[in-house]
């Protein structure tokens, strides 16, 4: 799922192509994408773009007559500028959004058809649609403090959840954890100052990294979670940067969780669900009993 560094280089490459241009007309394919009805989609025909903004994960377009398109990419939903060229319509292609200068197109890789557009008018409206969550550049280490410790969760649902914290997902806040040497199941009730001031510390540097990595790519055309360069995000079994000893994951749904035994957990490996209750006695307690 496209995160914060993501978002923000769409948004930022949106800005230099779209930005002043007027929408001509929105072209959709699949009748699920839509999710509002009122105001009607037309509504947004002839209107003059006025700037990009992000609301979490979300990528707000805002029109003329305070009309606001706002999409959601979910997992596998990623955007495509065709210029002067009306791109051709694939199998996965969910809308075509004509500018008077080009084309972009919204595609969504799979079956499930997951992202969303909303057409909402009004800032209130708009605002409405916030989950809530802080933005990390936004708050000092006490408001990051503050808000973490709102609720007894475990670091790595903290992290991801839009009403305590905008536009960090599954991928980044494994980054996060690392560059932080956290446990991802530690409980936020039970972290010191220091470890909280280290959360936050490295949540801001790893998004800012990425953040300056991904604008040297240009519009991000190939947007994936499973970037080269990570540290354990998508490395399961290769080698901890750090330290050397093998990632290890967590496994549940349709997501992973993954961390160093050795940086982040004191050596323990944690219990996958499906995994441990398998081998039971079996299961390596921790990363020195792996083969």
């Amino acid at each position: 799922m496209p995160e914060l560094p993501d978002v923000t280089v769409y948004i930022e490459g949106l800005e230099k192509r779209i930005r002043g241009a007027r929408l001509a007309h929105i072209r959709l394919f699949n009748p699920f994408l839509l999710r509002t009805a009122v105001p009607p989609i037309g509504e947004a025909s002839g209107k003059k773009v006025l700037g990009l903004s992000r609301i979490g994960k979300r990528i707000v377009i805002a029109l003329e007559g305070e009309l606001f398109l706002v999409l959601h990419l979910m997992i596998a939903g990623r955007l495509h500028w065709h210029g002067k060229n009306k791109g051709k319509k694939g199998g996965n292609t969910l809308a075509f959004f004509e500018f008077d200068n080009g084309t972009l197109a919204l595609t969504e890789a799979g079956t499930k058809r997951r992202a969303s557009l909303h057409l909402v008018q009004g800032e209130a409206a708009l605002r409405a649609m916030d989950p809530g969550g802080v933005e990390i550049f936004a708050v000092d280490v006490a408001q990051f403090a503050s808000r973490l410790k709102s609720e007894n969760h475990t670091l790595k649902r903290a992290l991801t959840d839009p009403r305590l914290f905008s536009g960090i997902g599954n991928a980044y806040s494994d980054e996060i954890l690392h560059r932080a040497k956290l446990s991802p199941i530690a409980l936020t009730g039970t972290l010191s100052e220091q470890e909280i001031q280290n959360l936050y510390t490295a949540a801001r540097a790893v998004l800012d990294e990425w953040t300056q990595r991904l604008r040297t790519e240009g519009f991000p055309e190939k947007v994936t979670a499973f970037r080269e360069g990570m540290a354990v995000h998508g490395r399961y079994g290769k080698p901890c940067p750090v330290c050397g000893a093998p990632v290890q994951r967590i496994v549940y749904a349709e997501n992973e969780t993954n961390y160093c035994a050795r940086c982040q957990t004191g050596g323990r490996i944690l219990a996958d669900r499906a995994l441990s209750r398998l081998l039971k006695k079996s299961w390596p307690r921790s990363i020195d009993e792996l083969p």
